[in-house]
């Protein structure tokens, strides 16, 4: 028997042990061959994914197609994909609030690992044979933001009060950000059908699909529903919107706080956004009504390292009597006994109109 013959002849022994045939073998290579481009795969990938994801990654990818559109997803190694990273976290746009490309790279990273995921998913390649888990995410950094002093936050609105195109509408969108601590796209995503006029409810469908009601005060409300009649806000269109009808997007957010930047140049030089009045929300609320009453006022009903946090999770009717001492009203779902300092709410004036 020559030396290749019993080199077969253990080999197939192997794979008969292993439960696997010549033919397997095979099939799985003329599948491997048939795994598909990042040009070919990149568009199945952006179709799949929720918005979110979309506008987060959708930068990267297009990076990918550009930098390796005629190579397989299999043929990539982690080397280059750290290569890749490096050079993205080099040739980054140079921002106020840039931190060196860190944050450019850890996006590159996770928007690759979304695209192996679906590809793992979908058969094309192993987890084991997935290169981007093999490269390491850089580590985010903590962030520059933090609540806004009452002081500084009711300048901010009486800039936005006395200044602009439509003083209603923004000062409309920063009570509603101050009041329920709400994202961008959970205010953007509100409709008519969203509101519960008679419990001062309004229904927040934010990022990670989550959906939660939030109390609101009867006087944000009244001018969310004025706002809708005079805006003319179809059942199933967005609440919020220009004097024409058009509903608003990201950009208006951008607009005002350039303009309240022009007027106070500490919101330009600090990178204050609408986030920042989440933050300031959120830790009167902690400061005054503790943790977990905080989490449930910021949505934040999942994923908490303590297991505790299950057991001790904050009511509807708590956030509620938050709620009613942020502002200084009462609501229909606090205790009528409820009362506490006005310290956020003070500062975050809706215009009243004769």
């Amino acid at each position: 028997m020559s030396a290749a013959q019993a080199d077969i002849d253990a080999a197939l022994l192997l794979l008969d042990r292993l439960g696997v045939s010549p033919a397997d073998l095979h099939r799985a290579a003329r599948d491997r061959r048939q795994t598909p481009t990042f040009a070919e795969y990149v568009p199945v990938v952006a179709d799949a994914v929720g918005n979110g994801s979309r506008r987060a990654y959708s930068s990267y990818w297009k990076r990918l197609a550009e930098t390796w559109g005629d190579r397989r997803l299999d043929e990539v190694t982690p080397s280059e994909i750290e290569r890749l990273a490096q050079q993205i976290k080099a040739n980054v746009v140079s921002r106020r609030n840039a931190r060196g490309g860190r944050s450019a790279a850890e996006l590159f990273i996770a928007a690759l690992r979304c695209l192996y995921k679906r590809a793992v998913a979908d058969g094309y390649l192993t987890a084991a044979d997935d290169p981007a888990q093999k490269v390491e995410k850089p580590r985010r950094l903590p962030s520059t933001r933090r609540a806004i002093a009452d002081a500084r936050l009711a300048e901010i609105n009486q800039v936005a009060s006395t200044t602009g195109d439509d003083p209603d509408l923004d000062t409309l969108l920063l009570r509603l950000h101050t009041e329920t601590a709400c994202r961008r796209g959970g205010a953007l995503a509100l409709l008519p059908t969203d509101l519960d006029s008679e419990q001062c409810l309004i229904l927040l469908k934010e990022k990670g699909e989550t959906v939660r009601w939030q109390p609101v005060s009867p006087t944000l409300m009244r001018h969310l529903l004025r706002h809708i009649g005079e805006r003319q806000a179809s059942p199933s269109t967005p609440v919020l919107r220009y004097r024409d009808g058009r509903p608003i997007s990201r950009r208006r957010y951008d607009h005002l706080w350039e303009r309240v930047g022009r007027v106070l140049p500490w919101v330009t030089t600090q990178q204050i956004s609408t986030h920042w009045l989440r933050h300031t929300t959120l830790t009167w609320v902690e400061r005054q009504f503790g943790y977990a009453v905080a989490q449930a006022y910021a949505g934040h009903m999942g994923g908490d390292v303590s297991v505790t946090a299950t057991y001790v999770r904050a009511t509807l009717h708590e956030v509620a009597a938050a709620l009613a001492a942020l502002t200084g009203e009462a609501h229909p779902l606090a205790p009528s006994t409820t009362s506490g300092p006005v310290a956020v709410g003070q500062a975050v004036p809706v215009r009243e109109r004769c």
